[in-house]
C-alpha cells in the first residue's frame, strides 16, 4: 500500500480501534433513544400482502393490491367477484359470467356463440355472443317442414297442407320423432242442379266455386270451404229455376206464346191492323236476369207519308201509305229561308204539287248559304190535315271565284252568289315578307263594300316582297286566299363621297346600303376614262374585265363585292394589282384621266336592277377640296364637292354650272342612270 506524502500510516489504524471502542456507547445511546419515543423507519415494501404490488406515490411507498383483489395492500387483499354486477354489465348480452380467482371469464348462453368463436372470452377486446343461426342445417326440422330462426333458438313448423300429430302448432326435433302429416278435407260435396268450376285443392284454406246449371239460379253464395278441421263448410248455393214471369205489354200489338217462363222462352209481337212496325225484332227471350228481354218495338199509326229523306241537298222523298197507292193526291209546300247573314226570313214562297206515285220526289229552287224550314201538307181520305216541317241547310258555295293579279298590285275577282243588287262586304288581311329581311314584316287589313259583280282592289305593296293576301266574305264564312309577288325597283343610289384625286393607287370609301326595294347582290367598282363619261350608262359594263379590253378607252370594272362582305364604311385602294371577286383591279396608267362609279345591283326573282353614282375623278394634277374643280375636257366632279353626289344632282342650278353635264335632259347621261326625275 502507497500513503500520501504527510500522512501518518498509523492514522487509519487509530480511527479503527477508536470505532471499536465508542460501539458499546452507540448501542446505550440507541437504547435510550428507544426508551424517550424515537423509533426508526420501517421498509413499507417489505409488509406488501403477497396479492399486492408495492409503488411510488408522492415520494413515498403504497402497496396496492393487484387486479381482480381488493383490500388495503399490506395485511388484506380479498379475490373481487366481478360477477356480481352482473353477466349483461361485464360480459354483455346473453353471457353468463364466471369469476376466478382474481379474475373472471364469460361464456354465451346456449344458441348463441361468441365472436371470436372461442368458447370462453374477457370482453375487453369488444368480443360478443351473437345467434346462432340452426335453420342453417339442412333437414333440422325433417320432411315437410321448415325452420324459422328466432333469438337464441329456434321453431319448426309444417307446411301448408300439413299439421302435427300431436296438434300442436311447432315444434322442436331435439332428438323427439316428430313429423308433419299431409292434412285434407277430401272430395267436396255435391250440389243440386249445380256443378264445380275449374280445379280445386282438398287443403284447408282452399275453396271450391260452384255454378248453377244454365236455367237455373242462385243468389246465395257459391263458394264451400276446407276448414282447419279437415271438413267442407257446407256451401249456401241453392240452384233455383228462373221463371221471368208474364211478358211485356206493348200497346197496338198481340202475342204469340207458349206461356212458358223459363229461360230462353219467347214472346213474338205483331201489330194490329191500322199500325206498322217501327223496331229492331219483334220478339223478346226470357233471360238469366229473369226478366223478358227490353226490345224497341213499336206500332205506329200508319201515315199518309212517311220515310222523308233530303237528296241532293235541295231535293226531298218520301214514301205514300200503302193502301193510297195509285190515288191523286195533293201536296202543299210552304218554304221560309233566310241567309246564313240574316236574322229573318227574307224568302217565302208556297206551291203545290199533285201526284200518285208511291215514292214521290221534288226538287226545290234553293239559294246557297241559307237556312231553310219547308212545311208539307196534305189531307188524308177521312179529310184530316197531315203536316211534316223539314229544316234545310244549303252549303255555302264558292262566294267568289276567278282571282285575278293585274298591274303586280291590284286583284280583280267575280262574285258567284248574288246579283249586283245586293252589297256584299269583304274583309282583306295582307301580309308580306322578306327573305332577305327576317325583321320585315308588312301587314295591312281593310274591309270593301261593293255591289259590283267583278270588283277590283289595288294595294299598296312593298317592292322585291312576297305578300299573301286573304279575302273573306264575312257573311258567308268564305275565304280565299292568293299569293303576290312584288318586283324589285331600282336599288337606293349608292351613298359616297365624291373625290377628286392624284395619284395611281388612290384610296376610296364606300358605305352599305339598305335593302329597301329588293335585295342588293353585288357592288360595282367601274373605271372608265374621262373622255367616256358622257357615253357612261348604268346597266353596262356589267361583266366586263381589264382583260377583255383590247384598249384601255372602254372602261372595265375593277372591283365586285357580294352585298354580304360589305362593310360600313368600307375602303378600296384603286389600282392595287389585287383581284376583287372575279376581277381585276388594274393599276392605273400615269398621266390619264379617269371618271370612277360606284354600281349597286339588285336581283331578285328574275329581275335585275341597278343605281349608280359617280364616286371620284383621277388625273396628273392636284387635290381640290372645298371648292369646284373643272377641267379643260369634260369632267366628272360636282359643283360643290362637299355635297353628296346625290344630293348634287338634284340641284339644277350646279347642272348648270357643271361642264360635265349638258341641259338637254333627254341625252343627258346621268339621267339614264337613275339619277335624275323628271
Amino acid at each position: 500500500m502507497s500513503w500520501g506524502r504527510g500522512r501518518a500510516p498509523g492514522l487509519l489504524l487509530i480511527l479503527i480501534l477508536l470505532l471499536l471502542l465508542l460501539q458499546p456507547l452507540l448501542r446505550a445511546v440507541r437504547g435510550a433513544g428507544r426508551a424517550i419515543g424515537i423509533r426508526s423507519i420501517p421498509d413499507v415494501c417489505a409488509t406488501c400482502h403477497i396479492h399486492a404490488t408495492c409503488q411510488q406515490s408522492g415520494g413515498k411507498s403504497v402497496c396496492i393490491c393487484n387486479y381482480g383483489f381488493v383490500g388495503n395492500g399490506r395485511t388484506h387483499c380479498q379475490d373481487k367477484d366481478e360477477c356480481q354486477i352482473g353477466a349483461s354489465k361485464i360480459c354483455g348480452n346473453h353471457t353468463v359470467c364466471h369469476n376466478t380467482h382474481g379474475s373472471f371469464y364469460c361464456v354465451c348462453l346456449d344458441g348463441y356463440r361468441a365472436s371470436n368463436n372461442n368458447k370462453t372470452f374477457i370482453p375487453n377486446d369488444g368480443t360478443n355472443c351473437t345467434d346462432i343461426d340452426e335453420c342453417e342445417e339442412s333437414g333440422l326440422c325433417g320432411h315437410n317442414a321448415r325452420c324459422v330462426n328466432t333469438e337464441g333458438s329456434y321453431m319448426c313448423y309444417c307446411n301448408d297442407g300439413y299439421k302435427l300429430e300431436t296438434g300442436e302448432h311447432s315444434f322442436h326435433r331435439d332428438g323427439n320423432n316428430v313429423s308433419c302429416k299431409e292434412i285434407g278435407c277430401g272430395p267436396p260435396p255435391e250440389m243440386k242442379h249445380g256443378y264445380i268450376v275449374g280445379n280445386y285443392s282438398v287443403l284447408p284454406g282452399s275453396a271450391v266455386h260452384y255454378q248453377c246449371q244454365e236455367g237455373f239460379y242462385s243468389s246465395e253464395g257459391n263458394f264451400s270451404y276446407c276448414t282447419a278441421n279437415e271438413t267442407w263448410e257446407p256451401a249456401t248455393l241453392s240452384c233455383k229455376e228462373i221463371d221471368c214471369g208474364k211478358p211485356w205489354l206493348i200497346p197496338h200489338t198481340t202475342m204469340t206464346w207458349n206461356n212458358s217462363t223459363t229461360l230462353r222462352s219467347r214472346v213474338y209481337y205483331h201489330c194490329k191492323d191500322g199500325y206498322y212496325f217501327n223496331g229492331d225484332k219483334n220478339f223478346s227471350e226470357c233471360t238469366i236476369d229473369q226478366s223478358w228481354e227490353d226490345i224497341t218495338y213499336i206500332c205506329e199509326e200508319e201515315e199518309l207519308f212517311s220515310n222523308l229523306s233530303i237528296f241532293n241537298e235541295t231535293c226531298m222523298r218520301w214514301q205514300r201509305k200503302t193502301g193510297r197507292l195509285g190515288v191523286q193526291e195533293m201536296y202543299t209546300f210552304h218554304i221560309l229561308g233566310q241567309r246564313l247573314d240574316e236574322t229573318i226570313f227574307s224568302e217565302d214562297v208556297i206551291f203545290n204539287i199533285s201526284t200518285s206515285e208511291a215514292n214521290p220526289k221534288v226538287c226545290l229552287d234553293l239559294n246557297s248559304g241559307s237556312n231553310y224550314v219547308v212545311n208539307i201538307t196534305t189531307i188524308s181520305s177521312t179529310n184530316i190535315t197531315v203536316s211534316v216541317t223539314v229544316a234545310i241547310q244549303t252549303k255555302v258555295k264558292e262566294a267568289f271565284n276567278n282571282v285575278l293579279i293585274f298591274n303586280d298590285t291590284c286583284l280583280k275577282w267575280r262574285r258567284n252568289v248574288r246579283g249586283t243588287d245586293v252589297e256584299d262586304r269583304y274583309s282583306l288581311h295582307v301580309q308580306g315578307q322578306r327573305w332577305y329581311q327576317k325583321n320585315f314584316f308588312h301587314e295591312m287589313t281593310f274591309e270593301l263594300s261593293t255591289h259590283k259583280q267583278d270588283p277590283e282592289v289595288c294595294l299598296d305593296l312593298q317592292p322585291g316582297t312576297n305578300y299573301s293576301v286573304n279575302i273573306s266574305m264575312v257573311a258567308l264564312n268564305f275565304s280565299l286566299l292568293v299569293s303576290m309577288t312584288t318586283q324589285i325597283t331600282d336599288p337606293p343610289f349608292p351613298q359616297v363621297e365624291f373625290v377628286a384625286v392624284k395619284g395611281s393607287a388612290p384610296l376610296l370609301r364606300l358605305r352599305k346600303a339598305e335593302d329597301q326595294n329588293g335585295p342588293i347582290s353585288l357592288y360595282q367598282v367601274i373605271v372608265l376614262p374621262l373622255d367616256l363619261q358622257s357615253t357612261f350608262i348604268c346597266d353596262s359594263f356589267a361583266a366586263t374585265t381589264f382583260f377583255s379590253n383590247t384598249t384601255d378607252i372602254k372602261g372595265y370594272v375593277a372591283a365586285e363585292f357580294q352585298a354580304e362582305d360589305v362593310a360600313d364604311n368600307m375602303s378600296i385602294t384603286l389600282g392595287d394589282r389585287h383581284y376583287y371577286g372575279k376581277f381585276y383591279n388594274a393599276p392605273l396608267k400615269l398621266g390619264e384621266e379617269y371618271c370612277v362609279f360606284l354600281k349597286i345591283i339588285s336581283e331578285w326573282n328574275k329581275v335585275r336592277t341597278q343605281s349608280c353614282a359617280v364616286w371620284a375623278q383621277i388625273k396628273n394634277g392636284v387635290v381640290y377640296k372645298g371648292e369646284p374643280y373643272l377641267t379643260s375636257r369634260s369632267s366628272c366632279i360636282p359643283c360643290d364637292p362637299l355635297v353628296t353626289s346625290f344630293q348634287l344632282f338634284q340641284l339644277h342650278e350646279c347642272l348648270i354650272m357643271s361642264a360635265c353635264i349638258v341641259l338637254d335632259y333627254m341625252n343627258n347621261p346621268l339621267i339614264q342612270l337613275g339619277l335624275f326625275e323628271d
